[in-house]
């Protein structure tokens, strides 16, 4: 990268903070949108973590771990917190927290049931912009939960729009918008927008909070918001000092403490007279006594009552700052033109290849969705089990329960969640793709994320990797190497140098956990991989995180697909750092090998072994091996059978002539193994482009798989490769074992499955992830096979392609999700008019967990920009 006064000022904002010059990223969006009803406040019997904390005591209990908030924003510590409040006169509550059902009230799980957008984010959160959609009438909680405990998993979600409450516009647009003058100079604007035809009167409280660290009597003394006159609120803390709150207008200032309300939960006594749902108490009820007379506490509310005239609107602004400021709002709107400007300049200069001003608005909403699911996340696991002062004392089932093999886990950090309300806790693989996805606009952000789950608080001892919070030790696909590799070439593309030392830590790092695979899933010691469920939650015959029913067990086309790229990429890393370090060398020759070795486990080697490719089919397929010692392919035709294509790489004659050590192992490799060398690889056919090629797939069983994923009667959908063949829509796929039929039958949409808690489905939807994997993977192979290498696309159309034209096709139409079609509407709304042509719906998106692989409507989690933020590198 150039010197710091040829960067843009967001650039140069970015480059300070990771020089370590500045600490832009002190203060951002680090509040989730959930934390009841997650392990970690989960000090149950019995593990019900849904029952253990609901909504309805969300209010009124102070948490262990961490802050929930609407379009909230704290420091990285989670100290102090600011959030949105809301009461439109009519709602039993105030609306300062996301509504929606859990695991056992939805009927296809845990589902939030509010409209609301996240439109716009620098990377340093020097600008961010959100929207949240306020109904007027009272919030239908129970018409929500009611409707959708009526419905069995072949309906549809009842979702908040359904209710009608937006039908005649009665509602108001609150855009919640945050801009800093400075690191600790933070100002804040909400924006309420009254999108009927009448007047309305509207409650707006902007809420300041200090998160309750005090209870366990090792975070010394209890924090203040005092009361200063003139709007003006004192903010005292020993942690990070003082700060000052500045409020525009004559609003009302409110004061309670963030206590649980022992007697409301517990039927207990309250160890505090003000308690955190005393402004609740206040202003919906009228009691008076629920919040202190004299102006001190730890969590103040800062209370506007609104008349908003019929398509009016009012604004609020606030300023929350480290030094006393003497006229707070004189440059406020300054502020936010610069910011705003700045953001708008960033992102300019990232987009100079993106064409259409809708494709524009629709990448740059997607990495918005990436940084505001943010979020700081706190967990001692060995504290959990074992309790700490202040909290009840743990039952003696959780000492060998849930997480309970994961002591050494401590967590007190900035993570990207997947989602900040359905998944507000990180998982492992999900967060390697989003490492992908922020890389090319903060790749520091992105490296520091994969350097903690290889850290000693994260990675077990052992060498795995944490999956996620409700089971630390299941088993996500072994995505860690490829984000590592692909987060390299973002930040030397960004930098123009490689940061090898980044490298040369993952990669120590990742040898231990390449170990523990090799070690723990690979029961036969062949090389062929076992793996569970491995993320593809609900997608095979049997449930993979289950034993086999009957005995025996599973041996993976995916799982061993995957090792196989993780070889490569293991290989491909410890190329790079030969150029560095000649000791290296060896280890690219190690996993080289292994690579090998993988590929001819999972290929028919000739010599009486069944591997995992059928050859009739032209497909790879899971191996059942049965206690008896026989052994059954299940020849069930899903993304299982396509994940072999993720493992190839591409090198040029010219790194190759630079390590000698392992291009003399390799020749004599050949030599030796010529039967695994001529299987599986080309690297002594050049094809006069010096270039080598690494592979599961050869020319022949490469037509052969394609021509299964691009036939639209199977996996090619208008939008992207559909997770299952389509072929089981009329003729499900069946299977019988010890007199028990198991069926898998195509669902482009919702799973019908109670698997996995029923929130997910790999029987027919397309996901991000995999689609962006396949489509990386065709742009590689056509670095080597060039264009003369071309298949039927769409299969049975006469028309021949590229591969690089295939990933083309591929990605326009993953694309086409989000973009407005000819009709002007966006495929991802499902058809719904007023989201795809009304002024104030149709130009916000969502980014939704996965796809309907039929119609391209969104579906699950509906704010996982996460791994479907990959969007945006398409």
């Amino acid at each position: 990268m150039n010197s710091k006064d040829q960067l843009n000022p967001e650039q140069q904002r970015l480059t300070s903070h990771y020089d370590k010059e500045t600490n832009w990223l002190k203060w951002g969006p680090y509040v989730s949108d959930r934390q009841w009803g997650t392990v970690r406040e989960d000090y149950s019997y019995n593990g019900e973590v849904w029952d253990y904390t609901t909504h309805d005591m969300a209010r009124s209990k102070a948490f262990r771990w961490g802050e929930e908030g609407l379009g909230g924003f704290s420091d990285d510590a989670q100290n102090l917190c600011v959030g949105l409040a809301l009461w439109n006169g009519k709602d039993a509550i105030l609306k300062e927290r996301l509504f929606g059902l859990t695991n056992n009230q939805g009927n296809h799980g845990e589902d939030v049931k509010e409209l609301y957008y996240h439109l716009d984010s620098s990377p340093t959160h020097s600008y961010m912009k959100m929207l949240y959609k306020y109904p007027f009438q009272a919030f239908p909680y129970e018409a929500l939960i009611s409707e959708n405990a009526k419905r069995d998993r072949t309906q549809p979600e009842f979702e908040l729009f359904d209710t009608g409450l937006f039908d005649h516009d009665e509602y108001a647009d609150v855009f919640i918008e945050y801009a800093k003058n400075k690191e600790e100079d933070l100002l804040i604007r909400y924006t309420v927008f009254n999108r009927s035809s009448a007047a309305v009167t509207l409650d707006v409280i902007p809420q300041l909070w200090y998160r309750n660290t005090w209870l366990d009597g090792e975070h010394g003394t209890k924090p203040e918001i005092l009361n200063q006159g003139n709007q003006t609120l004192l903010l005292r803390s020993d942690s990070i000092g003082d700060y000052h709150c500045y409020a525009d207008g004559a609003p009302q200032l409110l004061f309670t403490d963030n206590e649980s309300n022992n007697q409301r939960l517990y039927q207990a006594e309250n160890i505090s007279r003000y308690v955190k749902d005393g402004i609740n108490e206040y202003i919906v009820n009228g009691n008076q006594d629920a919040v202190n007379p004299d102006n001190i506490g730890t969590k103040a509310g800062i209370r506007y009552n609104l008349t908003i005239p019929a398509g009016g609107n009012s604004v609020i602004k606030v300023r929350l700052c480290k030094d006393k400021v003497s006229r707070p709002f004189g440059d406020f709107d300054d502020v936010f033109a610069l910011r705003i400007q700045e953001t708008d300049t960033f992102y300019a200069q990232k987009q100079v290849d993106t064409i259409s001003a809708d494709e524009k608005a629709m990448q740059r909403q997607a990495w918005a969705g990436m940084f505001w699911n943010k979020q700081f996340y706190s967990y001692d696991v060995n504290k959990w089990l074992n309790g700490d002062n202040g909290q009840p004392v743990p039952p003696k089932q959780r000492k060998t329960g849930r997480n309970s093999h994961w002591k050494h886990f401590v967590a007190n950090d900035i993570l990207s969640m997947p989602d900040k309300w359905e998944y507000p806790w990180f998982a492992a693989w999900d967060l390697a793709f989003h490492c992908i996805s922020f890389a090319p606009l903060d790749p520091d952000f992105a490296k520091d994320q994969l350097r903690l789950m290889v850290s000693a608080n994260y990675m077990h001892p052992s060498g795995q990797l944490p999956a996620y919070e409700w089971d630390f030790g299941d088993v996500n696909p072994p995505v860690h190497a490829m984000a590592t590799w692909h987060v390299y070439l973002a930040d030397k593309a960004v930098k123009g140098k490689g940061d090898i030392n980044f490298l040369v830590e993952i990669f120590n790092k990742l040898l231990l956990n390449f170990t523990w695979w090799v070690n723990q899933k690979d029961s036969e010691g062949n090389n062929i991989f076992e793996g569970g469920f491995l993320g593809l939650d609900n997608i095979g015959v049997f449930n993979r995180s289950q034993p086999v029913p009957g005995g025996g067990f599973l041996e993976q086309a995916d799982g061993t697909s995957w090792m196989a790229m993780y070889a490569l990429d293991m290989m491909q890393i410890s190329m790079e750092l030969s150029l560095n370090f000649e000791v290296f060398e060896s280890m690219a020759i190690k996993f080289s090998e292994h690579f090998l070795y993988i590929a001819g486990s999972i290929s028919s080697m000739g010599d009486g072994s069944a591997g995992l490719w059928d050859e009739e089919d032209g497909f790879y397929y899971d191996m059942l091996r049965r206690p008896d010692g026989s052994a059954d392919r299940l020849r069930l035709r899903s993304l299982v059978g396509l994940i072999p294509m993720f493992a190839q790489v591409v090198f040029d004659e010219r790194k190759w002539g630079k390590l000698p050590k392992l291009k003399e192992r390799l020749e004599w490799f050949m030599q030796q193994r010529p039967d695994l060398v001529q299987l599986v690889s080309h690297w002594t056919d050049t094809k006069g482009s010096d270039q080598h090629l690494l592979s599961l797939l050869r020319g022949h069983r490469m037509k052969l798989l394609l021509k299964r994923m691009l036939d639209p009667n199977e996996f090619l959908s208008d939008f992207g490769v559909r997770s299952v063949s389509r072929a089981y829509c009329t003729y499900p796929f069946n299977y019988q074992l010890d007199g028990i039929d198991y069926t898998v039958k195509y669902i482009p949409a919702e799973s019908d499955s109670g698997m996995f808690g029923g929130n997910s489905n790999w029987r027919g939807p397309m996901w991000m992830p995999v689609n962006y994997l396949i489509i990386e993977s065709l742009k590689n192979f056509q670095e080597y096979y060039t264009d003369d290498f071309k298949v039927e696309c769409p299969t049975g159309s006469g028309q021949f392609l590229s591969l690089k034209e295939i990933a083309a096709l591929l990605s326009q139409r993953l694309k086409s999700i989000f973009i407005r079609n000819e009709a002007g509407e966006r495929p991802v709304s499902g058809g719904n008019p007023k989201f795809n042509h009304d002024p104030h719906f149709k130009d916000y998106i969502l980014f939704h967990e996965y796809f309907n692989g039929d119609n391209g409507k969104g579906l699950g989690a509906s704010h996982q920009t996460g791994w479907t933020g990959l969007i945006a590198l398409l």
